[in-house]
C-alpha cells in the first residue's frame, strides 16, 4: 500500500512508543473489592487483578533481560490467483525492522516494528510500501507510579465501508491502514488503611485509505472511520475488609470521552459509585456497587451543496456542517448497579463474573485467567461497553501483555491478530472487524490459550463481537442507527525449533462478518501459512514460506477470491 504522505508520521508514533515505555485504565462500574488491592472494572469486562497477575509477577522479578534485534530483509515472492482469474504476479520485497523485548523490575517493553517496500515485476504487479507494528510497555517513575503506552499499525481490507478483513495479499496500493497509540500514568498507593488507585489514558487512532482503496468502495465508504481522540480516567479509594469494618467500603468514579472527526461525533460517559465488599471465604468475595451514570452520544449533520447533495471531501468521507448544532442520538442517565462474584483460589487462577444495570439495560461481563503452570495460560473476557472504533482499539491495546512475540504472516509481513505470550489478553482480531465511523455499543467474548511444549510454542484465539451502531435521527448517519455488525473470528499459530539453527511455523485464521446493513454484504476471510527457516551464518537467516488466502462474499454478483503465494528470502540481523 502506498503511504508516501504518512509513512514518516506513522513511524514517529511507533518509534516514540518504543522510546517511552506502556497498562491501563478502563471505564467500568468497578466491581472490584474496595480496598482489596484489586482495581477491577468488572463492567468493562476488565479485571486488572485477574489480568495483571502475570504482569505483576514479571514486574517484581529481579535482574534484567534486554533483547533488541534490528534487521534487514530481501524476499522474492510469487503470487498466483486461483479464483476468479489465473494471473501470476512476481514481486521483490525489501524490509527493515526491529524486534525488541526489555523486561526488568521497573521497566518492560515488547515491540515489533517493520517497514517494507514491494517492487512489482511487470505492469500488473504494482509497487507499494507498508508499515506495521505493535508496541507495548511501561516504566516506573516512582513508587506506585508507572507511565504506560502502546501503539499499533496494521493493514485491513475494508468491504463496502464497514466490515474489515485481514489482508490476504501483499500490502499494495489498495489497502487501508489503521494507526493507534495511547499513553498515560497509573497510580496505586496507600494512605494509612485506605487503598487509593487511579489512572488516565489519552489515545489517538487514525484510519488511512489510499486513493485506490477509496475508489474501490461504494458510497458507503464515506462512513469509514477517519480519526478520533479518546480520554479515559478512573479513580478508586476504599478500605479492605477487616480494617475499619468487617466488610470493605469504598467509592469510585470514572470518565470516558471520545471525539470522532467524522461528523463531529462524541461519546461521553461519566459515573460515580459506592462499593461494598463482603468476604464469603478465603478465596471468594461478593462485591456490590451502586451509583449514578450519565451517557451521551451526539453528532452533527453532513455539509450539503446548493443542490442538497451531501459533500464528500478529498479523503472520500463526508464533510461536516459546523454551522448546525450537535444532535443527541443517545442520552441515558440514572441509577446503575452491579453485583459481582470474585474467586481467587490461587495466584494462578482468577475469576470475576458480574451482572448489573448500565446503559439503561441489563449488562453482563467477567474475566477468567487460568495458568496451570509456567508454560501455559487460558483466559476469557466478556465485555459490554459504548465507544467508537478508536476508543475500542485503545482499550484492546491496553489489555495486551507487557511481554510477547508478534505473530506475523511470513509472506506479507503483516500482523496476524494475536501475539504469543504466556500472559492473558493476547488478541486484537475482534476489535478490527469493522471500521464504520459511528459510535456503537459492543458486546462480545474473547478467549485465548497459549502453551509451550518443549521446543514448540502454540496458541489459539477465538471470539465473537457484536456492535449495534448509534447515530442521530435527522442526520445523514441516521441510516447507520440500529445497524448491527457481528464478527466471529478465530486464529491459531504453532512453531518451534529444529535443532540449533533451524525452525518452522504455521498459522491459520478466519473471520465471518455478518451485517444487517442493506448497503453492505456478509463477508468471510480465510488464510493459512507455513514457513521454514535455516541459519546460514550466526546473523544470516534464509526463509521459505507458502500461503493460501480466500475471501468470500454473500452477494452472488461478487466472485470468491483465492490466491496462493510462495516466498524465498534472506534476513540479516544486526
Amino acid at each position: 500500500m502506498t503511504f508516501r504522505g504518512i509513512t514518516t508520521s506513522a513511524g514517529v508514533v511507533l518509534l516514540a512508543a518504543l522510546a517511552m515505555p506502556a497498562t491501563a485504565g478502563a471505564q467500568g462500574i468497578g466491581s472490584a473489592g474496595a480496598g482489596s488491592g484489586s482495581d477491577a472494572g468488572a463492567s468493562s469486562g476488565k479485571d486488572r487483578d485477574v489480568r495483571g497477575h502475570g504482569r505483576d509477577r514479571k514486574r517484581g522479578q529481579g535482574g534484567k533481560r534486554v533483547d533488541i534485534a534490528p534487521y534487514i530483509e530481501i524476499d522474492q515472492i510469487v503470487t498466483a490467483e486461483l479464483s476468479p482469474g489465473d494471473q501470476v504476479l512476481t514481486y521483490t520485497q525489501a524490509a527493515v525492522g526491529v524486534d525488541a523485548s526489555i523486561q526488568g523490575r521497573n521497566n518492560g517493553l515488547a515491540a515489533s516494528v517493520r517497514y517494507q517496500r514491494q517492487f512489482g515485476w511487470g505492469r500488473r504487479a504494482g509497487d507499494g510500501d507498508a508499515i506495521s507494528g505493535l508496541v507495548r510497555g511501561y516504566t516506573t517513575v516512582a513508587r506506585g507510579v508507572t507511565i504506560e503506552a502502546g501503539a499499533l499499525a496494521s493493514q485491513v481490507n475494508v468491504e463496502n465501508g464497514g466490515p474489515a478483513l485481514a489482508p490476504g495479499t501483499l500490502s499494495g496500493n489498495g489497502k487501508t491502514t489503521v494507526y493507534s497509540a495511547y499513553a498515560g500514568p497509573s497510580v496505586q498507593t496507600r494512605v494509612g488503611d485506605l487503598d487509593v488507585s487511579g489512572n488516565y489514558r489519552a489515545g489517538f487512532t487514525k484510519v488511512d485509505q489510499s486513493s485506490r482503496a477509496q475508489d474501490a468502495q461504494t458510497g458507503a465508504a464515506a462512513d469509514v472511520f477517519d480519526k478520533s481522540v479518546s480520554h479515559m480516567a478512573d479513580v478508586q479509594a476504599g478500605f479492605a475488609p477487616g480494617t475499619v469494618l468487617p466488610v470493605g467500603m469504598g467509592a469510585a468514579g470514572s470518565f470516558y470521552q471520545e471525539d470522532i472527526s467524522n461528523l463531529d461525533q462524541r461519546v461521553r460517559d461519566a459515573q460515580a459509585r459506592a462499593l461494598v465488599t463482603v468476604p464469603v471465604s478465603r478465596t471468594v468475595q461478593v462485591v456490590g456497587a451502586i451509583g449514578y451514570e450519565d451517557v451521551e452520544v451526539s453528532n452533527r449533520d453532513v455539509l450539503r451543496g446548493d443542490d442538497g447533495v451531501p459533500v464528500i471531501g478529498s479523503d472520500g468521507r463526508y464533510r461536516t456542517d459546523k454551522s448546525v448544532p450537535r444532535q443527541l442520538s443517545y442520552d441515558v442517565s440514572g441509577l446503575i448497579w452491579d453485583v459481582a462474584v470474585m474467586w481467587r483460589p490461587s495466584r494462578r487462577t482468577s475469576l470475576s463474573a458480574h451482572v448489573g444495570r448500565r446503559y439503561g439495560s441489563t449488562t453482563y461481563g467477567g474475566t477468567l485467567a487460568y495458568a496451570p503452570n509456567d508454560r501455559s495460560q487460558f483466559s476469557v473476557n466478556v465485555y459490554d461497553n459504548i465507544a467508537g472504533f478508536g476508543g475500542q482499539l485503545n482499550r484492546a491495546l491496553d489489555q495486551l501483555p507487557d511481554d510477547f512475540e508478534v505473530v506475523r504472516d511470513p509472506v506479507t509481513g503483516e500482523l496476524r491478530g494475536c501475539v504469543s505470550s504466556l500472559e492473558s489478553g493476547n488478541c486484537l482480531s475482534g476489535v478490527l472487524g469493522s471500521v464504520r465511523s459511528s459510535v456503537f455499543r459492543a458486546r462480545g467474548v474473547a478467549a485465548n490459550y497459549t502453551m509451550q511444549i518443549g521446543r514448540i510454542n502454540a496458541g489459539i484465539g477465538a471470539g465473537y463481537d457484536r456492535r449495534r451502531y448509534i447515530a442521530a435521527e435527522g442526520t445523514i448517519l441516521a441510516s447507520a442507527n440500529g445497524v448491527v455488525d457481528e464478527n466471529w473470528w478465530m486464529t491459531a499459530y504453532v512453531g518451534g525449533d529444529l535443532g540449533r539453527d533451524a525452525g518452522w511455523s504455521a498459522n491459520v485464521y478466519a473471520n465471518w462478518i455478518d451485517s444487517n446493513d442493506p448497503l453492505t454484504t456478509d463477508v468471510s476471510g480465510y488464510g493459512a501459512t507455513a514457513s521454514y527457516y535455516k541459519m546460514f551464518a550466526p546473523r544470516l537467516r534464509g526463509t521459505v514460506a507458502v500461503s493460501l488466502y480466500g475471501q468470500q462474499s454473500a452477494a452472488p454478483s461478487i466472485d470468491d477470491l483465492w490466491t496462493a503465494s510462495a516466498l524465498a528470502g534472506l534476513r540479516y540481523t544486526f
